[in-house]
């Protein structure tokens, strides 16, 4: 389902979410007092920002990479002005074309410019890898799928706004444990996605556009999972996303009712 900024906070104050995905082109087009009674709305609703999409264009070439950042800068005043925090991208995880250090080198060079204009801003970068061997695997050339070579392209990027995206998928599809969440701090998170995973099925053969909402099978151990975040520190958005046909045929109340259920049921195991 779509909605718009304004449908989506009003989903988010009826059923019990606390904050919504930002869309940065709205709020880029906002007049000024149409930008002020959308926050009062938004503060009326108790209901804050998560995060925003990435909109530029960094898989293709360079041509297509400098269009994009043409106009960069203006969205991300536009979300600096809504008060919007973070900003959120995944990294596909392998390429026709490209070795692994010829894509590691054009990943950290173009997200770098992207970073620095954001921390111009005042916004968190999370990059999220992708875990399923059914994708990387495919591809001549396998790129960054784990935390470990998260780390790397972060190390690469060397800007200190640039962190996680953590996914319970992901980390489930790349053979995560506990301790790898451990490793890190509260502050080099940005967000999080919660997904469980269709029971009998090998982690290495499990579907990207196959998941289950949180803590419906028990596939992932959710517990675990939410339980390192929480000895982090980590207090940022958390959301669900299951790629799930029987999710995407509900109505969207039943959808969303559905998506906040899950959610409490995951959290409930680390109150």
């Amino acid at each position: 389902m779509k909605a718009s900024q304004t449908e989506a906070m009003d989903y988010a104050s009826r059923f019990g979410f606390d904050s919504v995905d930002a869309d940065g082109s709205y709020l880029r087009s906002l007049a000024a007092a149409d930008l002020r009674g959308l926050l009062d709305r938004m503060r009326e609703k108790k209901v804050e920002w998560a995060i925003a999409g990435f909109p530029v264009e960094f898989r293709k070439d360079d041509a297509a990479f400098a269009e994009s950042m043409k106009t960069f800068p203006e969205f991300a005043a536009g979300l600096q002005r809504a008060g919007v925090k973070n900003m959120t991208t995944w990294i596909s995880p392998g390429s026709a074309d490209l070795t692994y250090l010829q894509n590691m080198r054009i990943h950290a060079r173009r997200l770098r410019e992207a970073a620095s204009v954001m921390q111009d801003h005042g916004l968190r970068f999370g990059l999220e890898y992708v875990g399923p061997k059914t994708l990387w695997a495919r591809q001549r050339y396998p790129f960054v799928h784990t935390m470990a070579e998260m780390k790397d392209l972060h190390g690469e990027i060397g800007k200190p706004n640039v962190g996680f995206v953590l996914d319970s998928w992901h980390w489930y599809t790349s053979g995560e444990k506990k301790a790898d969440v451990l490793s890190l701090k509260a502050e080099q998170v940005v967000s999080i996605d919660l997904n469980d995973a269709p029971a009998g099925v090998e982690v290495d053969q499990q579907v990207d556009s196959r998941r289950e909402l949180p803590a419906s099978t028990g596939v992932i151990d959710v517990k675990s999972f939410l339980s390192a975040l929480k000895e982090i520190g980590f207090t940022g958005p958390v959301r669900v996303e299951p790629f799930n046909e029987a999710v995407r045929r509900m109505p969207p109340e039943q959808a969303i009712g559905a998506a906040k259920a899950a959610l409490d049921k995951a959290f409930a195991q680390v109150a």
